[in-house]
């Protein structure tokens, strides 16, 4: 069987949310249509217009033994259930080789209301709520907590997150990167999104009505996570089978960073996608859980794209879930593939609630073939479901889940890797700061075609993202056409993501009021933002994915854009690392201890590199300045698991080893390291004995971070980019870039000459 037609199966449910603490209470509830949408509890919404939301009754003690925020938490029981219901035990190490793969879309939005509480009225803020706050610790502390020691990630692409979680999970285990993944989404209730909602004047006065009055979402939270796994992996150790899931999809609107587009394009590109990836045709279709927000453009273009792409399906049934369990972001996704894949196990099919006789009468009438539940489910046998997620910064993903297996259409030859273009912003080092800040300015952003108005939108995270990302274009010689718009796409990899934007957000309105957030601002705290503005500044409609998983995290989007390609999704990819330094950023770092006196130089960036496949290249005439011989990441299985920023010798070395192993290449043979010390002697000295072990005494070992300060993932990015540029200038044949991130993850890619 070819590597990319391995069968993947679905082995395991969890899911908590409004309406129901396990998967069959949930389940249970959809079908009989019970809401789990009431007036809001968790905060004062009396000033608001709206006064719903879905929120679940346990504590975060009663979800999770330990302090953890609620997102983490949330994550923790519903993957303590998919665990138990695949038949895995953690204590006795059946999930040691498990990888964790989560989409959140606020992270630990209710830490930084905790934080920022007390420092804006004077206090010092809990340290362990600032550990809290970034997305990049989520999956980590899931793994630790279940003893699972495969690959993390944590997906940040909004509403889409926990859809592309799972279609990371199927890239991966038909990769070779792994056999078994928790995958799925969390996500928590907080005030900074229902403030940001509010803002918009998103939020529904009353319940949410997908399709039907389309008034506005209603927020919710939960976490849905599925075990992925393998087919063979799966029999072998005698699970049972859920399911299969076939393929996905991924696209990018690469029109506004709200609102979808109007002609549903990008919906209609993403489930076009998902189906053909699947080896299906739009007529084998049986069941869509639609993403049935309840906002009237979302509504509008959803319709509109289901009724076109299915118009030959004369069997289609389409429901949203999003009536009972609310909007719950990030997790949404996940949440309606357990659902989806409930409903397909069963042959039930989930109902959209809130329809009266005389909407029934609406939608009889604007529905044509395509049956739209409502109220009522639907008793059906169904073979194939799909399950559709639209997102902020104009981000979608579609899967497709099948009673039994089906011959994919996912061929693609294999074909050698390389960079052909590379764009840097990096900061100089600023006296007074005691920090390398980047100079950014509208001339340079003038130049490259960028509107002042465009720019205006754009929080610093983004700006940086976007002209590195133009840079690279430019330097590979890529323009983006119409012709090509769907075969480029983007992995951007963060560590903080817009932190700044998130702490002011949230400082606001506790100063002024849940009801004062402000409309403009609050886009700009969605980590996939500087994503999605920058696939609409350059017109890339391809795949987009941004990963928050530490200060590796540039160098783990080299990795997943690799991945796109050579799964043929896309002919090129921009990968790129980003993190900005402001002042919060300087002062989240001082409160965690991380850096002023003995510790790590901050500094800021974004670096973009410009990965495509050898036909590409070739065809047109490109430069190539490094051939990617290999590519890993690997996680510490062995040490202190209540140490987020623990080192692991056992990791390094096995990354090390994975992509010398799949470079074909001895350790003797390596010219050059692009480490990731920053200065904090026990990190450095850790780094250096471990090479010294694998490579010898004489190995020559480069860090980028003693001349552009500690940048986390625009780091690890720009490790990746000299050595790519050593490469090409003739100071090494070959190299390895390898860094290091949240909950002992470390990456590692092989360059040689091209």
């Amino acid at each position: 069987m070819p590597m990319n037609e391995k069968r993947c199966v679905i082995t395991g449910l969890g899911l908590v949310c409004a309406i129901g603490n396990d998967t069959d209470e949930c389940f249970e509830s959809a079908i009989n249509g019970r809401t789990g949408i009431a007036d809001v509890k968790s905060f004062d919404t009396s000033n608001c217009y709206s006064h719903k939301g879905a929120e679940v009754s346990k504590t975060n003690e009663e979800l999770a033994k330990g302090r953890y925020d609620r997102t983490t938490a949330l994550g923790i029981k519903a993957a303590g259930e998919a665990l138990s219901d695949a038949g895995i035990d953690p204590e006795s190490g059946e999930a040691s080789e498990i990888g964790v793969l989560l989409g959140s879309c606020i992270a630990g939005a209710a830490c930084v209301e905790k934080y920022y509480n007390a420092k804006v009225n004077g206090g010092k803020g809990d340290i362990d709520d600032l550990k809290s706050m970034p997305a990049s610790v989520i999956a980590g502390n899931v793994a630790d907590y279940y003893k699972a020691g495969g690959i993390t990630a944590n997906i940040v692409n909004a509403c889409a997150a926990g859809t592309l979680s799972v279609a990371m999970a199927i890239d991966l285990i038909r990769g070779g990167k792994g056999e078994i993944f928790l995958a799925g989404g969390c996500d928590s209730f907080s005030s900074l999104a229902y403030a940001g909602f509010h803002a918009l004047r998103a939020l529904a006065p009353s319940d949410c009505s997908p399709f039907n009055h389309s008034d506005g979402i209603t927020l919710g939270e939960g976490a849905g996570i599925l075990v992925v796994e393998s087919y063979e992996h799966a029999v072998k150790r005698g699970a049972k089978i859920y399911c299969d899931v076939l393929g996905s999809g991924v696209s990018s609107d690469a029109y506004h960073i709200t609102a979808p587009r109007p002609d549903g394009e990008g919906q209609m590109s993403v489930i076009t996608r998902a189906v053909k990836n699947s080896g299906l045709k739009f007529t084998d279709i049986d069941y869509v859980n639609a993403h049935g927000t309840g906002t009237a453009k979302n509504d509008e273009s959803e319709f509109l794209s289901l009724s076109t792409v299915f118009k030959d399906n004369k069997d289609l049934s389409v429901s949203s879930t999003k009536s009972m369990t609310g909007h719950c972001l990030g997790a949404a996704g996940a949440i309606e593939a357990v659902l989806t894949v409930k409903a397909l196990k069963e042959g039930k099919l989930p109902p959209t609630t809130g329809y009266s006789e005389e909407d029934l009468g609406v939608l009889a009438e604007k529905s044509g073939d395509i049956n739209f539940i409502a109220n009522k489910p639907v008793e059906k046998e169904i073979k194939y479901a799909m399950s559709n997620s639209f997102a902020f910064g104009g981000n979608n993903a579609s899967i497709v889940f099948a009673k039994d297996p089906n011959l994919l259409n996912l061929t693609c030859p294999k074909q050698d890797l390389y960079v052909t273009g590379v764009g840097i912003v990096s900061g100089e080092y600023d006296e007074e700061k005691k920090s390398y800040i980047a100079k950014l300015d509208s001339d340079t952003f003038k130049a490259y075609g960028v509107k002042s108005a465009f720019l205006r939108k754009l929080d610093r995270l983004s700006q940086l993202q976007l002209l590195s990302g133009l840079k690279a274009l430019e330097d590979a010689g890529v323009t983006v056409t119409p012709e090509n718009e769907s075969i480029i796409g983007i992995c951007i990899g963060t560590n903080d993501g817009p932190m700044t934007e998130i702490a002011n957000f949230q400082k606001n309105i506790i100063r002024d009021g849940i009801d004062k957030g402000s409309a403009f601002a609050f886009p700009n705290t969605v980590y996939n933002a500087a994503g999605g503005y920058l696939s609409i500044a350059t017109g890339i409609k391809g795949y987009n994915v941004t990963i928050a998983n530490g200060f590796q995290s540039g160098l783990q989007s080299v990795c997943a854009a690799s991945g796109a390609i050579m799964f043929g999704y896309e002919s090129i990819m921009l990968a790129s690392g980003t993190d900005e330094c402001t002042d919060i950023d300087e002062e989240i770092y001082s409160d965690l201890g991380f850096s002023g006196e003995g510790g790590m130089t901050l500094g800021e960036g974004s670096v973009t590199c410009v990965i495509e496949k050898d036909s590409s290249a070739s065809g047109r005439g490109a430069k190539r300045y490094a051939k990617i011989a290999g590519f890993s990441s690997a996680r510490d299985t062995t040490g202190d698991r209540n140490n987020n920023w623990r080192l692991s010798e056992e990791a390094l070395t096995k990354a090390i080893s994975n992509v010398l192993k799949e470079g074909s290449i001895e350790a003797s043979d390596v010219k050059c390291i692009y480490g990731f010390g920053n200065g904090v002697s026990e990190l450095d000295n850790f780094e250096m004995d471990v090479y010294k072990k694998i490579f010898g005494d004489n190995i020559e070992v480069k860090l980028v971070k003693k001349d552009f300060g500690e940048a986390r993932a625009a780091s690890s990015s720009l490790q990746f980019a000299m050595l790519a540029k050593d490469i090409f200038e003739g100071k090494c044949e070959n190299g390895i870039a390898v860094s290091y991130g949240t909950s002992s993850l470390y990456s590692a890619v092989l360059l040689t000459k091209a």
